[in-house]
């Protein structure tokens, strides 16, 4: 008989977990993979590909809420909520630190060199993450050619992923329908004799819980809306409405319904939006903020803290630039994560109710898939970014371009990017060691040449 898990046993994974999430999502989730499937046998392999494909459809990041969805599968409400939690308040602890620095002691060289360095590793992190992600969602044909075409389809012609979204859900219904169900894949003698504890709660009837409720629909719904917007509200009576808070709070909401497929997919929308619309960061900025998120515990969608930081930092109204910059900070996290933890619990127990059917889970791989042209897409932007320090957007009817500046290439950030990029690919140096080496390379370089 499996044994249960008690909360406080469950409290001390998750904050390790919460600790040790370091990598980006690919990294995180082969870390809960690793404890919880593996390890602890919290969890078996099917049900956690099933909420992972969930967690992959969300707007959010995909690790933090597949965390919240097997912590609230456990221990309720209040286990959904610690999983959660411990994913997030390290980060967020390193960023608001980081971002205080950042924003105190950016012009000092060396600071300034250390960022140079970091910007050339991210490039590398992301095209790991492409890797990873592809390795893992990519099942046959029909998925690389999803992947494909979403890539075609927002880096070309910039086709919101929403509806890239839809599409890829479709598309996999559609071949679900003409293809014969994949087998599952075969349990060796050992998993086939462990039970998980998930399981063993499922067959003592221990996850009442998680059957789909309307009542608990409404209260679910009332409870996580009134926490969403009732800060905002707040702010806009004591700052208001026009205030940079309440502007901050209102886009990162809208960020956090509209922006699908995790924090990779996300990156370019608030940075173009950062930079060019709210003038709340300098361009290149948003390459030192994810540096920062990417060398912190956490969710890398966090990098939007470090953004909400500068804004409030640099539009203080009758704040101080300081005390402006944590509001802002603060404001930026609760919105973005509110959300996260509205969808586990809201759709949860009908994701749950989906479990073994095979046109749900058609789709769900689908979009998985769609994903990776996504993230494809993101690191052919950063890639430009980095290696030139001006890029133009030509457009020639409905495609759009990406132009750099060949004249201001810049060979070391090429050169530190292609070596992060064989450590971590070829030599398979871990993701903390590689970015340090990358700053600490980039300084040296930047402080030589003045």
């Amino acid at each position: 008989m499996t044994a249960p898990v008690s909360f406080g046993e469950a409290l001390r994974v998750w904050a390790r977990i919460g600790l040790l999430s370091f990598g980006g999502p690919a990294g995180q989730i082969a870390l809960m993979h690793k404890e919880l499937v593996e390890r602890l046998h919290w969890i078996d392999e099917e049900r956690f590909l099933h909420a992972l494909n969930y967690c992959t459809l969300l707007p959010g990041p995909e690790a933090q809420q597949l965390a919240t969805y097997i912590g609230w599968l456990m221990h309720k409400t209040r286990g959904g909520l610690a999983a959660g939690l411990f994913f997030v308040l390290p980060g967020f602890a390193a960023i608001l630190v980081l971002s205080i620095l950042y924003a105190t002691l950016r012009d000092v060289p060396a600071i300034a060199a250390v960022f140079f360095g970091l910007k050339a590793a991210v490039l590398a992190v992301v095209v790991e993450a492409v890797l990873r992600i592809g390795k893992r969602a990519l099942k046959g044909w029909s998925h690389i050619a999803i992947a494909a075409i979403a890539f075609i389809a927002i880096f070309f012609f910039e086709v919101p992923f929403p509806w890239v979204v839809l599409a890829a859900g479709l598309g996999g219904l559609a071949i679900s329908a003409v293809l014969p169900a994949s087998k599952a894949p075969e349990q060796s003698s050992g998993e086939a004799s462990r039970t998980s504890v998930i399981a063993a709660m499922a067959a003592e009837g221990a996850l009442e819980h998680t059957k789909p409720s309307r009542a608990r629909f409404i209260r679910v719904l009332a409870v996580c809306s009134a926490l969403w917007v009732a800060p905002i509200a707040l702010l806009a009576a004591l700052f208001g409405r026009e205030s940079v808070f309440v502007t901050e709070a209102t886009f990162f909401s809208q960020a956090a319904v509209v922006t699908f497929g995790g924090a990779y997919s996300v990156l370019a929308y608030i940075a173009q939006q950062a930079v060019e619309v709210y003038g709340w960061l300098q361009p290149g900025e948003m390459l030192d903020g994810l540096g920062l998120a990417e060398t912190t515990p956490g969710p890398l969608i966090m990098v939007v803290q470090f953004v909400g930081f500068l804004g409030g930092y640099r539009f203080p109204g009758g704040l101080s630039p300081l005390a402006a910059g944590v509001l802002g900070s603060v404001i930026t996290v609760w919105v973005t994560f509110v959300p996260c933890f509205l969808w586990i619990f809201l759709g949860g127990p009908y994701v749950e109710a989906l479990r073994g059917n095979k046109a749900a889970r058609a789709a769900l791989s689908a979009i998985t898939a769609a994903v990776v042209g996504v993230v494809l897409n993101l690191s052919i932007w950063f890639a430009v970014h980095v290696i030139f320090r001006a890029v133009a957007e030509q457009h020639v009817g409905p495609l759009r371009l990406l132009v750099p500046d060949l004249a201001t290439f810049e060979p070391a950030s090429a050169v530190l990017a292609a070596g992060a990029m064989l450590a971590m690919l070829w030599f398979k140096v871990d993701m903390p060691k590689t970015l340090l080496g990358c700053a600490l390379l980039g300084a040296a370089w930047r402080l030589a040449v003045g």
